[in-house]
């Protein structure tokens, strides 16, 4: 299935006609873009509530700054669970699926329909490039404009280089990967920072939230939520055919992960220690991909001493609508993955991002958003140092939630920002 969009030829914008002195305030301008659509590439897996949230952050943003546009998500994972928990949240959203082959066809109908009703394409938030054959399709059938909103481009191969050269507007979730497009020869004042979009999702299930808080015995601030992580996520267990990887890929990925963990974990179990015997409140173990309930007995829960393990929960994978209640009412989420600590921020909740340096540059953005203070990077950081931290959180909680609301308004900034850039964009198509 292939044919050409008819329609005329746009190219990439220049930075000058996107950054035009006079700003479009996003609720003055509703009639301009009436009859525009945005086709968004999301979705890039539902085993991890990280990559589940940047797609209800995206379409959060659109629809605040952008309330007028309808928008056509091509969701690349298909979870009938997920697709639910989107069409109830946005239910004027269409949502499509279909795969693009090494020929660039695509395996449903409904996505050429998308491609002709589209004004702008948009590869939503994720640690790389991984809509590159839908924005190639894209490129393939149309010239109407496409760009990246809140991506790590880290050392982009060249088919990615090949793609960004011709996007007319490239949003990187931290600042560092614009220095790895720099580096590449890819510069311009297209390209800005605009942090992973799960930062302005909204979306919660507060009555499945409160319920597991009352049977847990969890009250309101009286609790933190601690998340594990392995080095490299084994995607090899729970992947077909062993993700693609090699044996030796294998190997790499189990022998550094059986080397770290313990290390790792160690200083987290030093910090709930801490804040159960001071505060004699609890501490909840829980996950933000499917297989951290198989590592959480064994790295943060079964080497505890007797008398802190009584006040030690766990629970299994949930979706970022619960975890978000969850997190809303906890003291602090201290957490190795790097999704949980935003859904906490976006909660009102003070976070620590615990980092590990296998973890790609997209830990970056939280010192580019002045969160250095909560940011540790692990193999840098004792165990003493995160519990010091956490202590003064739970002696000055008020300090801690207005440093965390005076830096997620930046967010927000960013963000509108953004939007009216590309609401010139799309008004042009």
């Amino acid at each position: 299935m292939k044919r050409r969009v008819a329609i005329g030829k746009i190219g990439t914008i220049s930075a000058s006609l996107l950054i035009s002195d006079m700003l479009f305030s996003s609720c003055g301008h509703s009639n301009s873009l009436k009859g525009k659509t945005i086709l968004l590439v999301s979705g890039w897996q539902d085993v991890n509530i990280g990559d589940i949230a940047h797609t209800p952050g995206l379409l959060n943003v659109f629809q605040t700054y952008m309330p007028e546009v309808k928008i056509i998500l091509w969701k690349r994972s298909k979870s009938e669970e997920v697709g639910k928990l989107l069409k109830k949240n946005f239910p004027k959203v269409d949502i499509l699926y279909g795969n693009v082959d090494k020929e660039k066809n695509v395996d449903n109908p409904e996505v050429m329909e998308a491609l002709e009703k589209a004004d702008v394409m948009v590869h939503g938030s994720g640690p790389m490039l991984v809509g590159a054959d839908n924005l190639s399709f894209w490129m393939e059938n149309t010239d109407k404009p496409f760009g990246v909103f809140g991506t790590t481009l880290q050392s982009p191969s060249e088919y990615h280089q090949h793609i960004l050269k011709k996007s007319s507007f490239i949003y990187t979730r931290e600042t560092i990967s614009i220095e790895h497009l720099e580096k590449v020869g890819i510069k311009g004042e297209h390209i800005k920072f605009a942090p992973d979009a799960t930062f302005f999702m909204d979306i919660r299930d507060d009555k499945k939230g409160d319920r597991f808080l009352e049977e847990a015995g969890l009250e309101d601030r009286k609790f933190i939520c601690v998340i594990p992580r392995l080095r490299f996520t084994p995607y090899h267990q729970f992947n077909p055919n062993n993700n693609g990887w090699s044996e030796a890929k294998i190997n790499e990925v189990e022998t550094v992960n059986a080397a770290k963990k313990e290390i790792d974990h160690a200083k987290l179990r030093e910090a709930m220690i801490a804040y159960v015997k001071e505060t004699g409140n609890k501490v909840l173990v829980c996950p933000e991909m499917t297989y951290q309930v198989d590592i959480m007995d064994e790295l943060l829960i079964d080497p505890l001493p007797d008398d802190i393990k009584p006040f030690v929960l766990k629970r299994g994978y949930w979706f970022p609508d619960e975890a978000a209640s969850v997190y809303r009412k906890a003291l602090a989420v201290l957490s190795f993955e790097c999704h949980s600590p935003i859904i906490a921020a976006v909660n009102e909740t003070p976070f620590f991002y615990l980092r590990q340096p296998e973890d790609t540059i997209k830990g970056h953005m939280y010192y580019d958003l002045g969160f250095d203070d909560w940011t540790f990077e692990i193999e840098q950081t004792e165990g003493s140092q995160i519990t010091n931290r956490l202590k003064e959180i739970w002696t000055d909680f008020p300090g801690a939630q207005d440093f965390l609301k005076k830096n997620m308004g930046h967010v927000g900034d960013i963000y509108k920002e953004s939007v009216e850039e590309l609401r010139k964009l799309i008004s042009l198509a």
